[in-house]
Protein backbone atom coordinates (compact mmCIF):
# COMPACT_ATOMS: atom_id res chain seq x y z
CA UNK A 1 0.00 0.00 0.00
CA UNK A 2 1.07 3.77 -0.81
CA UNK A 3 0.29 6.26 1.70
CA UNK A 4 1.69 9.67 2.97
CA UNK A 5 4.35 9.58 5.57
CA UNK A 6 5.23 13.02 7.86
CA UNK A 7 7.33 13.29 10.58
CA UNK A 8 6.63 14.43 14.33
CA UNK A 9 9.36 17.08 15.89
CA UNK A 10 8.39 16.49 19.30
CA UNK A 11 6.84 12.66 19.40
CA UNK A 12 9.48 11.47 21.54
CA UNK A 13 11.08 14.00 23.72
CA UNK A 14 12.40 14.13 27.16
CA UNK A 15 9.73 13.66 29.13
CA UNK A 16 7.28 11.00 27.62
CA UNK A 17 3.84 11.86 26.93
CA UNK A 18 0.95 9.28 27.55
CA UNK A 19 0.05 7.31 24.47
CA UNK A 20 -3.13 6.47 23.02
CA UNK A 21 -2.23 2.65 23.00
CA UNK A 22 -0.24 2.13 26.16
CA UNK A 23 -0.61 5.14 28.01
CA UNK A 24 2.88 5.82 29.97
CA UNK A 25 4.31 2.42 29.85
CA UNK A 26 7.59 2.99 28.60
CA UNK A 27 8.35 -0.96 27.45
CA UNK A 28 5.78 0.15 24.46
CA UNK A 29 8.64 2.00 22.79
CA UNK A 30 11.01 -0.38 20.51
CA UNK A 31 14.26 -0.37 21.89
CA UNK A 32 15.31 0.55 18.53
CA UNK A 33 13.32 3.49 18.46
CA UNK A 34 11.36 2.83 15.30
CA UNK A 35 7.56 3.13 16.44
CA UNK A 36 4.74 5.48 14.71
CA UNK A 37 1.06 6.86 15.23
CA UNK A 38 -1.23 5.74 13.16
CA UNK A 39 -3.63 7.69 10.88
CA UNK A 40 -7.23 7.71 10.89
CA UNK A 41 -7.20 5.62 7.78
CA UNK A 42 -5.42 2.08 9.77
CA UNK A 43 -6.06 3.21 13.29
CA UNK A 44 -9.25 1.27 13.38
CA UNK A 45 -10.59 2.38 16.87
CA UNK A 46 -7.55 1.47 18.36
CA UNK A 47 -6.99 -2.05 16.88
CA UNK A 48 -3.72 -1.02 15.27
CA UNK A 49 -1.84 -0.45 18.43
CA UNK A 50 1.05 -2.83 18.52
CA UNK A 51 0.69 -3.60 14.67
CA UNK A 52 3.88 -3.91 13.12
CA UNK A 53 4.58 -2.85 9.46
CA UNK A 54 7.62 -2.98 7.08
CA UNK A 55 8.37 0.77 5.66
CA UNK A 56 9.92 2.09 3.05
CA UNK A 57 10.31 5.41 1.43
CA UNK A 58 9.24 5.46 -2.27
CA UNK A 59 8.99 9.52 -3.09
CA UNK A 60 8.96 12.68 -1.58
CA UNK A 61 8.32 16.01 -3.64
CA UNK A 62 12.30 16.95 -3.23
CA UNK A 63 14.18 14.31 -5.48
CA UNK A 64 16.64 12.28 -3.72
CA UNK A 65 15.04 12.60 -0.06
CA UNK A 66 14.34 8.84 0.13
CA UNK A 67 17.07 6.52 1.04
CA UNK A 68 17.72 4.09 -1.62
CA UNK A 69 17.15 0.19 -0.40
CA UNK A 70 16.16 0.95 2.92
CA UNK A 71 13.07 -0.82 4.88
CA UNK A 72 12.77 -1.04 8.38
CA UNK A 73 10.21 -2.54 10.54
CA UNK A 74 7.72 -0.26 13.03
CA UNK A 75 5.48 -0.51 15.90
CA UNK A 76 2.21 1.14 16.27
CA UNK A 77 1.63 2.94 19.52
CA UNK A 78 -0.53 6.12 19.66
CA UNK A 79 -2.95 7.79 17.79
CA UNK A 80 -1.90 10.33 14.92
CA UNK A 81 -5.15 12.98 15.98
CA UNK A 82 -3.82 12.64 19.45
CA UNK A 83 -0.03 13.17 18.88
CA UNK A 84 1.20 16.53 20.56
CA UNK A 85 3.18 17.51 17.27
CA UNK A 86 0.17 17.05 14.62
CA UNK A 87 1.34 15.75 11.48
CA UNK A 88 3.02 18.17 9.18
CA UNK A 89 0.52 16.75 5.95
CA UNK A 90 -3.43 16.64 5.64
CA UNK A 91 -4.26 12.60 5.49
CA UNK A 92 -1.07 10.87 6.95
CA UNK A 93 -1.59 7.78 7.48
CA UNK A 94 1.32 7.06 9.47
CA UNK A 95 3.40 9.71 12.00
CA UNK A 96 6.90 7.96 11.65
CA UNK A 97 9.69 8.14 14.87
CA UNK A 98 12.36 10.07 14.05
CA UNK A 99 14.79 7.64 14.45
CA UNK A 100 12.17 5.94 11.88
CA UNK A 101 11.58 8.89 9.54
CA UNK A 102 15.75 9.41 9.51
CA UNK A 103 16.51 5.96 8.36
CA UNK A 104 14.41 5.67 5.62
CA UNK A 105 14.09 9.36 4.66
CA UNK A 106 16.23 12.73 4.93
CA UNK A 107 15.39 13.55 8.21
CA UNK A 108 14.72 17.79 6.91
CA UNK A 109 12.03 16.60 4.59
CA UNK A 110 8.80 17.02 6.41
CA UNK A 111 6.92 14.25 4.71
CA UNK A 112 7.18 11.64 2.21
CA UNK A 113 5.24 9.13 0.03
CA UNK A 114 5.95 5.13 1.75
CA UNK A 115 5.07 1.57 0.68
CA UNK A 116 3.91 -0.60 3.79
CA UNK A 117 3.16 -3.81 4.70
CA UNK A 118 1.42 -5.65 7.74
Amino acid sequence: MRWRSSIPPNLIGSTPRPTECYGTDSSQFPSSNLFAAAGDGIWDNGASCGRQYMVRCISASTPRTCIPDQTILIKIVDHAATVASQPSAPGTTVVLSQTAFGTIANSTASSINIEFQQ
